[in-house]
């Protein structure tokens, strides 16, 4: 453990391809899913051996900030930070970027999303370790992909380069030839017969000197909110007075995709983005040809996936195929399986109480 290494956890979004179980106020990372702990409790738990539990910020917004409060109270609350108004990954990991540069200017960063499914953590333990040394000893921004398994077009990709020897780092570290947008289909085949693709999981490592020189030369703007907080008696003063005007844009745009050196380590960890109840259903039990987490009877019935908010409720199926039953105290959801990224769409539909 290096006393100065901090996490920003990026723990926004809204909560629409998980609904009904899903709220604004109550997204995918606040869920209990696959057993009694959050994606977001998971995500801090596993960077006990990683970062002393002080140096871990969550990022999120006003709807949800008591929400995270609630189930991460070994937290220090003032870690946990609402932002203003949604302007995407770039303004969000610059704010994390200025506070960590005001507590520790020579620190190392550590930025994940909150909301990602990873099993293994004593392989994602090592890898990260890797990482955190790779980024404080050279000036690149690494990142951590994953190993494509199969032509997703839902993902962004990362090319990689040649290997680059690293003193005290046991995995494989290779250069990063560019970022590549989320393909279509057929692309995404390509990248994958190509073998040198990682996906881009928005796991990103640096030193806060390197971030901030590549911040100067490439959003200036983004580099001026960082000195500004980073000076500030109260940041929170600052980012309620310039966060708001910041461009809305991607970290990935605003600063990978141009900068100078980026390292790239691919994980030897299990990893799953969980984007919808499809993704959920590979963890749930099987009932003859269905998945559920409930008591199941069906007759004619295959395909199916069944979640109740109880895990208890009895539901029966009949001569129905390839259908989302969610249930909820307030909602039941409905929907063919293979409409489940639209999901989002009939959200937009429903009274302002149950979105």
């Amino acid at each position: 453990m290096k006393p100065n290494t901090y996490v920003l956890i990026l723990a926004g979004g809204s909560g629409t391809r998980f609904w009904p179980l899903s709220r604004d106020s109550k997204p995918k990372q606040l869920l209990t899913l696959f057993d009694d702990e959050t994606l977001m409790n998971k995500t801090v738990n596993r960077l006990a051996d990683l970062v002393s539990v002080e140096n871990i910020y969550v990022l999120t917004n006003v709807l949800q900030r008591d929400a995270v409060l609630e189930v991460l109270p070994q937290l220090n609350p003032e870690n946990v930070i609402a932002e203003p108004a949604k302007r995407d990954t770039a303004p969000a990991v610059a704010l994390g970027v200025g506070i960590m540069a005001a507590r520790d200017p020579e620190a190392t960063m550590v930025v994940l999303p909150a909301d990602q499914l990873i099993n293994d953590v004593d392989a994602y333990v090592e890898v990260m370790q890797d990482a955190i040394t790779a980024a404080a000893t050279t000036d690149g921004l690494v990142t951590v992909g994953i190993k494509p398994t199969w032509p997703s077009s839902s993902f962004g990709y990362i090319e990689r380069g040649e290997s680059v020897p690293i003193e005290g780092v046991k995995h494989e570290v290779k250069s990063v030839v560019r970022f590549r947008e989320k393909p279509s289909t057929e692309l995404a085949e390509q990248f994958i017969a190509k073998g040198n693709f990682s996906w881009n999981a928005g796991m990103f490592i640096w030193s806060i000197p390197t971030v901030r020189a590549e911040l100067e030369a490439q959003c200036p703007e983004l580099a001026n909110f960082v000195t500004e907080i980073a000076a500030a008696e109260d940041f929170t003063t600052v980012v309620d007075e310039k966060f708001k005007s910041l461009e809305a844009t991607s970290i990935d745009y605003a600063l990978m995709e141009g900068a100078k050196k980026i390292l790239n380590i691919e994980a030897t960890f299990d990893w799953d983005d969980v984007g919808s109840w499809v993704s959920v259903s590979k963890y749930l039990k099987e009932k003859e040809s269905n998945k559920t987490n409930s008591p199941l009877v069906c007759h004619e019935s295959t395909g199916n996936i069944v979640f109740t908010q109880s895990g208890k409720k009895q539901v029966a199926l009949l001569g129905v195929d390839d259908l989302i039953v969610v249930e909820t105290e307030d909602a039941i959801l409905v929907a063919n399986k293979h409409d489940a990224d639209y999901i989002k769409k009939i959200v937009q539909m429903l009274p302002r109480g149950l979105t």
